[in-house]
């Protein structure tokens, strides 16, 4: 705590002096260009990651980068989506899953689960990823299956997304676009979900 502590200090002190035209201006509402929904993973840092600067990104973080389909969980990240795309008109949905994913780890090793059943009924939302891996993939070593399944949970993902009725709305009329990244932790590499070829392309 005290690092944290110490951090807060700086950061009125310097940073928060240093920036501080912006801050007044983002004092009276805000304008993000982009929801960005990610891992709560310790090490995504999405502003750090893309370089934006606070009043850029709309942030939705939790265990797994999940976003539920419509009408299976009435929750935060259901209305977090909603309020981005129908109040703050964001252009853009950013699903950013990221490299050693402790949630997608879970999913192949469930064990660990019996403890934290939160967590588990959690993760079925990314279910569908898991099967798909499962059933196509079951010969592959465990470090190439995870990858992979860290890319299907975000497509599954985007796929839910596309059930919830604001941004169903926004897709049909051109006013919204979807994105799928992965994050490698270790090289800053970031892969992007192309439809056209159906894979993960280098952005």
């Amino acid at each position: 705590m005290r690092k944290i502590l110490e951090g807060l200090s700086r950061f009125q002190r310097e940073a928060f002096a240093e920036a501080r035209p912006l801050f007044e201006r983002l004092a009276s509402g805000q304008s993000p260009e982009a929801l960005f929904l990610t891992c709560s993973d310790s090490r995504i840092v999405p502003e750090l990651i893309t370089q934006t600067k606070p009043g850029d990104l709309f942030i939705c973080r939790n265990a797994g980068n999940i976003a539920p389909a419509w009408g299976e969980t009435t929750g935060g990240v259901s209305a977090t989506i909603e309020y981005a795309v129908m109040a703050l008109g964001v252009r853009d949905i950013i699903v950013c899953g990221h490299s050693d994913c402790g949630a997608m780890k879970a999913l192949l090793d469930p064990e660990p689960l019996a403890r934290m059943p939160t967590v588990a009924l959690w993760l079925k939302h990314a279910e569908c990823a898991r099967f798909v891996v499962q059933e196509n993939y079951a010969h592959l070593g465990a470090q190439d299956r995870l990858a992979l399944l860290i890319e299907q949970n975000v497509v599954a993902q985007l796929a839910n997304l596309g059930t919830h009725p604001s941004v169903a709305s926004k897709l049909h009329k051109g006013e919204l676009a979807l994105h799928g990244w992965v994050y490698d932790i270790a090289t800053g590499a970031v892969k992007a979900f192309d439809r056209t070829s159906g894979r993960f392309l280098p952005l």
